[in-house]
Formats: structure tokens, C-alpha cells, sequence
């Protein structure tokens, strides 16, 4: 069962570090529709696999000056009380019943990987959108931009500590949205991938507190992930990234219809 995991973490590690997506989005449906394990386990495991993933990545892009620092503090401003908070309802719905925690969380894992499909798909109408209001009310969207991050940020905690999905998925869409032109390219996905390291690592010591992850599936897919993100980081600056988003949306599709099947 190692090499196939191995196998999987290095590919959703290529893409992570190419897009700043599939940390949660791709990995923990794979684990729980390729490889069988629990949701709660799945999303617990992956929250530190794509803490740890994603630093990796970010590294490289904090060497070469593409992080936001002021975009990314109005994230975590939102995020990590909100994920905090949801750590803890956690703990206390999974002593009531654990067999409801995780069909909650199948469902609810579902549903947010087709929003961030649906977000992947329409990066452009909402950047174009972002872009307008951004010129026609520059003042007044000046004035709510930074109260509508947090906000933004705080929506993020509560999905990716329920699902471990939407830090870079929805991230990167919301970021689209608010900062037209300030974040765009590489500098965008430094900026999504920066984010996602403190609000997985928040969210993933409340699973660990309740006891549901899986330290030896952590360990082979990291095993993978590490070498597949520095090359998806070196691949990101040479590689159009259009098809891959795409694709990506497809894959998000078909998971979220299974799992909502089921």
C-alpha cells in the first residue's frame, strides 16, 4: 500500500506546487474514494500532509519575494480563530457520534469540491468582475477590501477544518476577486500557498487533539509530496497553467459527485 500512496503524494505535491491547489481538494478524496480510509481520517492526515507540503513550496517562493505579507495577514486574521473554533465543535460532535461526523463530513467534503470547481472554472469572470468594481469604485472597495479579506479568510478556516479543502482552491479564487491587480501570476499562488501553512497546521492540531490521524499514511505520502512541490514550484514559472486548471476542475467534479453519491 506504500508505493501507491507514495505515488500520490508526489503527483498532488506536483500540483500544489504548480497551482497552490490539490493539497485538500485532490488528496483527501483520493484517500477516501482510491484508498477506502474514513473521511475524518482522511481530512485530519491531510491537513499536516499539506501543511508540511505546502512549506516546502512556500519557501522557494519567500526566497524570491512573491508573498503578499499584508493580504496574507488579513487571511489568517479570519481564518485561524474560525478554524480554532471549528476544531473544537469537532471535539465534542465526535464523543456524541463519530459515524455522523464522518457522513457529515463526506457530504459536506462534496459540496465544496464542486464550489471550488465551480470557482476554478469562473477565475476569470470573477477577476474581470473584481477588476471592474475595482475601477468604477475604487474608494468604496478600497474601504471594504480589507474587513471582506477577513471575512474571506474566516469562510476558508470553517471549510478547510470540516474538509481540508478550500485553502488553495477557494483561496486563490477569493484573492482573484479582491485583488485584481495586486496578486496575479506566481505571486498569487506564494501568496495561497502561505496562507493555507498556519490555517492547515491550526486545523490539523485540533484532529490531532481528538486522535484521528494516521501518522504512518502521513509519512509515505510526504515521503512522495516533498520532491513533487519544489518541482511543481520550478515547473510553475515555465508551464501555462490554463489546461492544468481545467483538468484540475474536472477531477474536483467527479469527486464531489461520487462522494455526494455514496
Amino acid at each position: 500500500m506504500l508505493d501507491p500512496l507514495i505515488f500520490a503524494g508526489f503527483g498532488v505535491g506536483v500540483l500544489v506546487g504548480m497551482t497552490g491547489v490539490g493539497g485538500g481538494a485532490l488528496m483527501t478524496p483520493l484517500l477516501v474514494l482510491f484508498f477506502g480510509y474514513a473521511p475524518s481520517i482522511a481530512v485530519a492526515t491531510d491537513l499536516f500532509f499539506a501543511a508540511i507540503t505546502k512549506a516546502c513550496g512556500v519557501a522557494v517562493h519567500y526566497h524570491t519575494g512573491t508573498i503578499d505579507t499584508v493580504v496574507l495577514r488579513r487571511l489568517l486574521l479570519g481564518s485561524l480563530p474560525a478554524a480554532l473554533a471549528v476544531g473544537v465543535g469537532l471535539g465534542l460532535w465526535q464523543g456524541i457520534s463519530s459515524d455522523a461526523m464522518d457522513q457529515a463530513m463526506r457530504e459536506a467534503l462534496g459540496w465544496l469540491l464542486l464550489l471550488s470547481a465551480s470557482g476554478i472554472l469562473c477565475r476569470k469572470q470573477l477577476h474581470g468582475f473584481g477588476a471592474s468594481l475595482r475601477v468604477r469604485q475604487a474608494e468604496r472597495f478600497k474601504r471594504w477590501q480589507g474587513l471582506l479579506t477577513v471575512a474571506a479568510g474566516a469562510f476558508i478556516g470553517v471549510c478547510v477544518s470540516l474538509t481540508s479543502v478550500g485553502a488553495g482552491a477557494l483561496g486563490a479564487v477569493v484573492l482573484l476577486y479582491l485583488y485584481p491587480f495586486r496578486l496575479q501570476g506566481v505571486r498569487l499562488v506564494g501568496t495561497d500557498l502561505a496562507h493555507a501553512i498556519p490555517l492547515a497546521m491550526a486545523a490539523g492540531a485540533m484532529h490531532w487533539i481528538v486522535g484521528t490521524i494516521d501518522w504512518v499514511l502521513l509519512g509515505a505520502l510526504l515521503i512522495g509530496s516533498i520532491p513533487g512541490v519544489l518541482a511543481g514550484v520550478w515547473l510553475s514559472r515555465r508551464t501555462s497553467l490554463q489546461w492544468l486548471n481545467t483538468m484540475i476542475a474536472g477531477l474536483l467534479v467527479v469527486s464531489g459527485l461520487k462522494l455526494l453519491a455514496n
